[in-house]
């Protein structure tokens, strides 16, 4: 699909207000491009995998907008550039200059690849489909992976904490359940690991062709994993679908606010004797979750910390 792309020249200063108005217009999903250094803890709650660099902070922004082709551009542009120039009064907006292109959907999902080469979590070489691997890593466990729309490649501290737990708790007789797959990692290191079954759910339909096509490009038969869009938490459907007391292992790298109602719906989903994993736990989420987890009948294993985030496993008795 097509779009009409519209990138406005303003300053820093003005960024915040830019998008506001674009935003009151009824404008969605806007991008911003600036300098501006982001600090160590604003990294850490992005809650992403791939932070782009940048330079030297030089007062200059960009705010790019949207528009499908059957939109009345002229009419938007119009009111802009009056919202624009209605600024100029009370704050420096910059040239105001707004730039017209095109752009397509396959655009935005491969515009993040510059930012994404190959890395390490321990002995785990993980690798874009675009790179080569090194004669030397030839002997280590590889993880060819392309994240494309859907969360996870591995980089960020929370999924790490999970990979090193799943690894820890992985027999060849496990099944495994990852709720918010997003590119299907999780799983798919499990089944690496010598698990004998993945099942994955996602709230994003982009998450589903991820996993499958990650699961494909390393030689995961489709008879070893499923994967399912649906809401775990509220939907009977999907719960149903998912299972009861079948999962040996666990897991959900999503934030707190999610894992709160979450752990006492996916109780029943585990084994007894099932091991619980959770990630993305900012640290000062830390104690809202283990309480959440201790009241939900479960026994706390391990609380392990990587940066500022936490991952907390329990178990069910």
């Amino acid at each position: 699909m097509k779009w009409n792309k519209f990138r406005i020249e303003t300053t820093t200063e003005a960024e915040d207000l830019v998008s506001s108005m674009l935003m009151d217009l009824g404008i969605q999903g806007i991008e911003i491009e600036d300098n501006i250094p982001m600090s160590q803890r604003e990294k850490e709650q992005m809650f992403v995998d791939i932070l782009p660099e940048t330079g030297v902070d030089d007062g200059v922004a960009y705010i790019s907008f949207y528009l499908e082709e059957e939109d009345d551009k002229e009419a938007v542009l119009a009111k802009v550039r009056a919202e624009l120039e209605d600024m100029r009064v009370y704050i420096e907006v910059g040239s105001g200059s707004i730039e017209e292109s095109q752009t397509e959907d396959v655009d935005w999902v491969n515009n993040w690849k510059k930012y994404f080469h190959q890395f390490y979590v321990d002995d785990i070489l993980i690798i874009p489909s675009w790179e080569n691997v090194k004669p030397e890593d030839e002997n280590k466990m590889i993880v060819h992976i392309d994240p494309g729309t859907a969360f996870g490649t591995g980089m960020h501290e929370t999924t790490q904490l999970c990979i090193r737990q799943i690894r820890k708790y992985t027999t060849e007789h496990t099944r495994i359940l990852d709720v918010g797959c997003g590119s299907g990692i999780l799983g798919m290191l499990a089944l690496m690991f010598g698990a004998e079954y993945s099942v994955g759910t996602d709230l994003d339909p982009c998450a589903i062709d991820a996993t499958r096509e990650n699961m494909q490009v390393n030689g995961i038969t489709e008879d070893r994993y499923e994967v399912m869009i649906g809401n775990i938490i509220d939907d009977k459907a999907v719960q149903d679908k998912v299972g009861y007391e079948k999962y040996d292992i666990v897991a959900a790298n999503i934030l707190a606010d999610v894992l709160v109602p979450l752990t006492p719906v996916i109780v029943n989903q585990l084994k007894p004797g099932g091991i619980y994993i959770t990630s993305g736990i900012i640290d000062d989420k830390e104690e809202t979750v283990v309480n959440a987890v201790k009241a939900a009948g479960l026994e706390v294993l391990e609380v392990n910390y990587q940066g500022e985030w936490v991952s907390v496993t329990a178990r069910k008795n």
